[in-house]
């Protein structure tokens, strides 16, 4: 469970960092991306454990609330999704297509950037 609430926690991150404070941003990178305890976080802007522990929580409501609002990770998950099938289905269907094929990668390479 654990890994699969961090791994949410930073896919969140990724699609909303810019919309945090700084310190919400420096928190959550160092407390997830970083793997800082709360001690080390806390001892590096001299402030509480609980003070650290208490910004990711409400950050990471924040990140939740954003995700119910705007659908950004949601949908790009959908995206992907779609792009695999029909990559796949491209594949096994239409593989002397060249122009299909072609239009089919430049569509996965746009979504990666």
């Amino acid at each position: 469970m654990e890994i699969a609430k961090n791994d949410r926690v930073n896919s969140l991150f990724d699609f909303y960092a810019s919309l945090l404070t700084k310190k919400q941003y420096n928190y959550l990178q160092l407390y997830y991306a970083d793997d800082y305890s709360l001690g080390e976080i806390a001892e590096e802007f001299s402030v509480s454990r609980q003070a650290v522990y208490d910004n990711i929580k409400r950050t990471e409501k924040i990140l939740e609330d954003y995700e119910a609002k705007l659908h950004l990770l949601a949908d790009f998950k959908v995206r992907n999704a779609t792009l695999d099938r029909l990559v796949a289905y491209v594949n096994a269907n239409y593989q002397k297509d060249a122009k299909l094929e072609r239009l089919v990668h430049d569509l996965a390479k746009d979504e990666e950037d």
